[in-house]
């Protein structure tokens, strides 16, 4: 069974608002003014160019596996 990206998660406590997710994504999925809500409809799904440009780590994906939402890997050490 495939795992695949069901949505993006913004982390409100982790968000600097420098706001780099908006002008970075190429579908506009990301709304221009705070709280920078995300368009789960416009988001490619391979593509990670926010995750990786977030200065704060403040994006997540969340996967699934067939119907069973995956829990978020805990960084150990």
């Amino acid at each position: 069974m495939m795992v695949i990206r069901d949505h993006l998660i913004r982390h409100p406590d982790r968000c600097t608002h420098q706001a780099i997710c908006v002008p970075i994504c190429p579908t506009g999925a990301w709304l221009s003014t705070p709280p920078y809500k995300f368009d789960a409809s416009r988001c490619l799904e391979s593509c990670r160019l926010c995750l990786d440009a977030c200065p704060s780590q403040a994006i997540f994906g969340v996967f699934k596996k067939g119907e069973k939402l995956l829990e978020p890997q805990k960084k150990t050490g």
